[in-house]
């Protein structure tokens, strides 16, 4: 099978060659840096780089930024600049802006993603991460009550926007999947109620998750922590998978499993077993291998992997996530 195959397959549930080897999250800076002084080659800075010199399958990720016509994985923060409408106002021509000359660039990705040799995923900025980005969390909190005028205008704004985006994309390549960017959980579940999903959320989510799946891309949310609670919610307006499911959260994989049979989940390693030894991470996987063989899932860190963890114990990590990648399927 070839890596566009693979994922489509076990994300619809059926036979595989064995799951898919791949890091959604990466490193963190200080991770490379560290394992550049224990032989990880100098010359290696990109993700893409790094992922083929340690064998892992090729994925690419681009982020659609609301702010700036770059397309790449950085986040373009602008946090806490606006207060109220009038900044929202004298803001927004900086917002929004045209990724068509980037897009033009993904298209070497999107000929071997034709080919099967790679696959392609696109980010979207979410209808809780930006406003809560542009006015920060505390103002942001505040705003679902003080300001729901500017709030539905806000996501109105740019859903109009992720609709025109993805019509630009496709133009170029048609996305394997694509993940909405959130963090709209911590570790005791979500930061906002049902009530307010649904009024300022779910009706924007509505406009856009359509397209998606028109367009053939598997539609996927990202948010860190306890993630449980959100899942029916994000069912509900048609969102078909979530990560990273963090262990450290609480979260239980086969418990969802068993509440969510159509759900597909991506990540739910626990980063943080990784610094203490091979046993230790075996162990990890002992406890995901039922998930693993129920379909619909691919295992991978559960964030990115921590700089506690050195070279030598993360290739003991890839040795593992080979023999239990293909331990599912047999």
């Amino acid at each position: 099978m070839n890596h566009v195959e693979r994922f489509r397959a076990v994300m619809n549930f059926q036979p595989v060659d064995r799951l898919p080897r791949w890091e959604w999250a990466t490193w963190w800076d200080e991770t490379t840096k560290r394992w550049k002084s224990e032989g990880l080659p100098q010359c290696l800075d990109s993700v893409t780089e790094i992922s083929d010199y340690f064998g892992l399958d090729p994925y690419v990720q681009f982020w659609i930024s609301t702010t700036t016509s770059a397309i790449d994985v950085s986040q373009h923060h602008v946090e806490g600049a606006i207060k109220n409408e009038d900044d929202y106002c004298a803001l927004k021509p900086q917002l929004f802006p045209s990724h068509r000359v980037s897009i033009e660039k993904m298209m070497p990705w999107a000929a071997r993603q034709q080919n099967g040799q790679a696959v392609i995923w696109i980010t979207l900025e979410g209808f809780f991460w930006f406003p809560r980005t542009l006015f920060g969390l505390e103002r942001h909190m505040y705003s679902f009550f003080d300001m729901p005028e500017l709030m539905h205008r806000m996501n109105q704004d740019l859903a109009n926007y992720h609709i025109a985006t993805l019509r630009e994309i496709t133009k170029i390549c048609k996305p394997t999947f694509m993940t909405i960017a959130e963090d709209m959980s911590y570790n005791h579940g979500p930061m906002l109620s049902r009530q307010l999903f649904d009024e300022f959320l779910a009706p924007y989510y509505r406009r856009v998750v359509p397209v998606v799946k028109e367009l053939g891309i598997i539609p996927f949310v990202d948010t860190d922590g306890d993630v449980s609670e959100l899942i029916p919610w994000l069912m509900d307006i048609g969102i078909e998978g979530v990560l990273p499911l963090e262990r450290q959260a609480g979260v239980d994989g086969m418990k969802l499993r068993r509440q969510f049979p159509n759900l597909r989940m991506i990540g739910h390693f626990d980063k943080m077993v990784m610094k203490d030894g091979e046993q230790a991470m075996r162990d990890e996987f002992e406890r995901l291998l039922p998930l693993m063989k129920s379909g619909g899932f691919i295992p991978s860190v559960d964030h990115q992997t921590p700089p506690g963890v050195s070279m030598a114990q993360y290739h003991t990590y890839l040795k593992l996530l080979e023999q239990y990648t293909q331990a599912a399927v047999d």
